[in-house]
């Protein structure tokens, strides 16, 4: 098994420098998108706030459904998941993908395996597709992608209602979700190197909501 490099970024809470480039948790592409200013604020000035109670709901949530899938799943290899899934229908929660190629890593809510395709889930408390959250999709496609190889089958990108059913959004990660993917992937390294500076939103009403607000100089 190859070795692997890993340490822990000198100023960055939450980002692991492996194989000699940043790599930090995808769910911070949906944070981006909402402002990046509050990743500063969080991880490199390292302000505590309190979980808010949509953020408490949230896990409390996911949690159950995790326990629910739990009692009749079984566990298996990756590898031989993604063979058996040549020929028959899977699924599978809280799959673990890391890229150090792409300096990415985090957990899939939810992932179907099938013959045909794969089906990356992220569970999302609304029902309206936020190019944060479609960001934050693809970067579980691309890590995904990454990991399997050369498998040809097609990966399918969707959101999810929390706590339903209901998939409000679904799209093909093509060529061009990778390029966009990969584009904002950039700026993220350009962020953790120093090369760019994090920005915050323009709009007045996520400012409001935001749990570092009275921390932030431009809220």
């Amino acid at each position: 098994m190859q070795q692997i490099d890993a340490k822990p970024h000198p100023s960055i809470k939450g980002v692991m420098i492996i194989d000699g480039k940043n790599n930090f948790p995808i769910s911070w592409l949906n944070k981006q998108g909402y402002c990046e200013y509050s990743i500063y604020l969080e991880n490199v000035r390292g302000i505590e706030t309190e979980p808010t109670i949509e953020m408490k709901q949230g896990q409390a949530i996911h949690q159950e459904l995790e326990n629910e899938f739990k009692k009749g799943a079984e566990i298996i290899d990756f590898n031989e998941m993604i063979d058996l899934s040549q020929t028959q229908e899977i699924l599978s929660r809280e799959m673990f993908v890391s890229s150090p190629k792409f300096g990415i890593r985090g957990l899939i809510d939810e992932i179907w395996l099938t013959p045909d395709e794969f089906i990356i889930i992220d569970d999302k408390p609304g029902s309206i597709a936020y190019n944060s959250s479609i960001n934050q999709v693809w970067g579980y496609c691309l890590a995904f992608k990454d990991i399997i190889g050369s498998d040809d089958r097609k990966i399918m990108g969707a959101l999810r209602q929390r706590g339903s059913s209901k998939i409000f959004w679904m799209q093909e990660f093509n060529e061009n979700a990778q390029k966009t993917i990969q584009k904002l992937l950039d700026r993220m390294q350009d962020l953790f190197n120093g090369s760019k500076h994090f920005l915050p939103t323009n709009n007045p009403r996520k400012c409001a909501k935001c749990r570092f607000n009275s921390f932030c100089e431009f809220g």
